[in-house]
């Protein structure tokens, strides 16, 4: 059941209509649905429960601390990339066995915290990066847990932004060159080599690209246990899409059942990293009309959010259907541009799309926003950044106070040459 959906010709989101958090929170705001979040996760968690396995959400997806918790209870472990992320995690509530720390650029200081946590393992992504984090496990006298990401040069038919896992990417290690690395890497005294790590993209809507990184992966596996390198964890990442408009991704539990026949007879545990199939469709962005202006080839709806909140359709020309908080009353349409007050060309939300008639005041619902929109807000053009509401059935809550005009001050400061 979708949890935005319309009811006595208002949009709600679970039992709580939009109109009422846009009066009494303001706009611009994302609104995130509880009830969806928990489904999708544990739509993972019951189609891998004939395996070994652990569910980590990718942080960096939307890392609210509320969204962390939530997932945290219900025993999800966590995919991080920085020590911030780390932080958050912790300060919600996770598990640090149930944690992974991925990314290509981890500093000597993000290892020393992770390692001190006791996570469950560094997805290891370069040479370079191996013998850093040797040196830093050498300096706090323990044994590092070490998975390498491997690359396996599988186009995973994405978005070029968000594809990882071909030879031109900047992630992981060549798969090719991965079987030298994890010898050199069992030879170190301060490594524990645990896993493999491959993560082809996001927002991947077919099957086909996981199984063949999953085969290329397996292949990998056996060659280094006829070495006497036995691996526990087979990480698989994430990537599975969403439904923006018209696509059709595989289910958790279609894509689940490829990769428990992909993996039949590794004795492993299997690891995947989902995030914005767990909270994309999970939430919303409500903004209001500001002004209607028609230009001599087209009429632009100009509203309270911008890029600085969204900044997917800019970045990725990315399609999110715009909803009216007011079901229409006719099918009458008018095609517009949906746009925010930033002074770039680029500030859009909506292009070329088809609406029904809206005025000044009337409020407007952002689709599929919940994964890397917050997450990506900026304050550029000195905006602040919007405020976040949790649905739970028929009640709502704050998860974050929008920002103010002091808050992008916070942390600056004149030197005293400037009087």
């Amino acid at each position: 059941m979708d949890a935005f959906a319309y009811h006595d010709q208002q949009l709600c989101c679970e039992g709580v209509p939009l109109a009422r958090i846009a009066t009494e929170v303001g706009t611009p705001t994302y609104v995130y649905s509880l009830r969806a979040l928990r489904t999708a996760y544990r739509a993972y968690d019951q189609a891998l429960a004939p395996v070994p396995h652990v569910v980590c959400y990718s942080v960096k997806a939307n890392g609210s601390l509320a969204i962390l918790r939530a997932l945290a209870r219900d025993g999800s472990g966590f995919d991080i990339v920085s020590a911030g992320e780390l932080f958050a995690a912790r300060r919600a509530g996770a598990d640090p066995q149930r944690i992974v720390f991925s990314g290509v650029g981890k500093t000597r200081d993000e290892m020393a915290q992770a390692l001190a946590a006791g996570i469950l393992m560094f997805n290891v992504e370069s040479p370079a990066e191996l013998e850093t984090l040797e040196q830093v496990a050498a300096a706090a006298g323990r044994r590092a847990p070490v998975a390498l990401r491997v690359n396996p040069d599988v186009d995973p038919q994405t978005h070029p932004y968000i594809s990882t896992g071909m030879k031109k990417s900047k992630f992981g290690i060549d798969i090719d060159a991965a079987l030298a690395i994890y010898e050199r890497a069992a030879r170190l005294p301060y490594l524990e080599v645990v896993g493999l790590d491959c993560h082809i993209g996001s927002q991947l809507t077919s099957v086909a690209p996981f199984v063949d990184a999953l085969a290329r992966a397996r292949s990998l596996v056996e060659r280094l246990r006829e070495r006497g390198i036995r691996l526990r964890y087979l990480d698989v990442g994430g990537g599975l899409g969403i439904t923006y408009r018209d696509e059709r991704p595989p289910t958790p539990a279609e894509y689940c059942a490829a990769l428990i026949a992909g993996t039949r007879g590794l004795d492993v545990t299997l690891l995947v990293e989902p995030g914005r199939s767990l909270v994309g469709n999970a939430g919303a962005l409500l903004t209001r009309v500001l002004y209607l202006k028609d230009g001599p080839v087209k009429r632009f709806v100009i509203v309270d959010a911008a890029m600085t909140d969204l900044i997917r359709p800019s970045l990725y020309d990315s399609y999110h259907e715009v909803r009216p908080l007011a079901r229409p009353r006719t099918g009458e349409t008018r095609l517009v541009d949906v746009v925010g007050p930033v002074c770039e060309s680029g500030d859009f939300l909506a292009r070329d799309r088809e609406l029904p008639p809206v005025e000044a005041g009337d409020l407007l619902a952002v689709m599929s926003a919940g994964a890397y929109g917050f997450a990506m807000a900026s304050n550029y053009n000195a905006r602040p950044r919007p405020a976040g509401v949790l649905v739970d059935g028929d009640r709502y809550g704050v998860i974050r106070e929008r920002e103010t005009v002091e808050d992008l001050l916070r942390g600056e400061s004149l030197p005293s040459w400037l009087g």
